[in-house]
């Protein structure tokens, strides 16, 4: 991985000068940042303490493991390709850890772009997965977002998720990877219907009843316009997560033989 530093800045972002904590009461975002190529680690930490993280640093699998076990950060930014144990390692043994309890959010830094690596990473619980080289200021970006999304939501909070897709029901936003996504009225009932029975087939009638208060008959091409409508917004990353089930209907879920 030498030499994939060299697009990555750590340059101050613009308006962050002469920022200052306000609110005393509320403790730093901990950021544990895993890498074993030291300026990496340096220039990330640097990024993040200009906007207001406390961060740490670990260079190896097991150095991450026993970081965590000592003082639990409120996020992980890990490396895949560690020296000792990969960091689709580090994130399994962690997950096993920490069984049913509250979750670390994970952001899986890798230089390896395929769509394997980042099925992997889904089903091992990641939050994003962020491919070298990377601008430090887009992945600054990406830990805000993974800690609005983690923080303080719990048993009563309105919000459904799958994979790296979620849906807020109050404010009706929707992020994927971490992205925000702009959906019509229409496009956002039907994705949160098919979000709230993930991995359940729904037929065609199902859908159309739920989402259009139509009967089936001659209403299909409404269904499969606005499928196709969502799929140009919600899979426009990898993996793909609307499925067409020939004959019956559609379904959201991992590729069937990935998830």
């Amino acid at each position: 991985m030498s030499g994939r530093a060299r697009s990555m800045t750590a340059t101050r972002p613009a308006g962050t000068e002469g920022t200052t904590v306000t609110d005393r009461d509320r403790p730093q975002p901990r950021v544990l940042v895993v890498d074993d190529e030291e300026h990496i680690t340096e220039l990330v930490a640097m990024g993040l303490g200009f906007n207001g993280f406390e961060v740490e640093r670990a260079g190896s699998g097991r150095a991450a493991l026993a970081a965590i076990e000592s003082r639990r950060p409120d996020l992980v930014v890990l490396d895949v390709m560690l020296p000792d144990l990969d960091g689709f390692e580090v994130a399994r043994r962690l997950r096993q850890a920490e069984g049913a309890g509250s979750r670390v959010p994970i952001i899986f830094l890798t230089a390896r772009d395929t769509t394997a690596d980042k099925v992997e990473g889904l089903r091992l619980g990641s939050d994003d997965y962020v491919t070298k080289p990377f601008s430090i200021e887009e992945l600054i970006e990406r830990v805000k977002a993974v800690l609005r999304r983690s923080t303080g939501v719990g048993p009563g909070d309105h919000r459904l998720s799958y994979a790296d897709l979620e849906l807020d029901e109050e404010t009706r936003d929707v992020w994927r990877g971490g992205k925000l996504i702009e959906l019509t009225v229409t496009e956002y009932k039907l994705l949160r219907y098919l979000l709230a029975n993930a991995r359940r087939v729904l037929t065609r009638e199902q859908i159309l009843a739920h989402v259009w208060d139509y009967s089936f008959t001659g209403n299909a091409s409404v269904l499969e316009t606005y499928i196709s409508y969502l799929r140009h917004k919600i899979d426009a990353v990898e993996p793909p997560l609307i499925h067409t089930v020939r004959g019956v209907g559609y379904t959201l879920r991992l590729p069937p033989d990935r998830g």
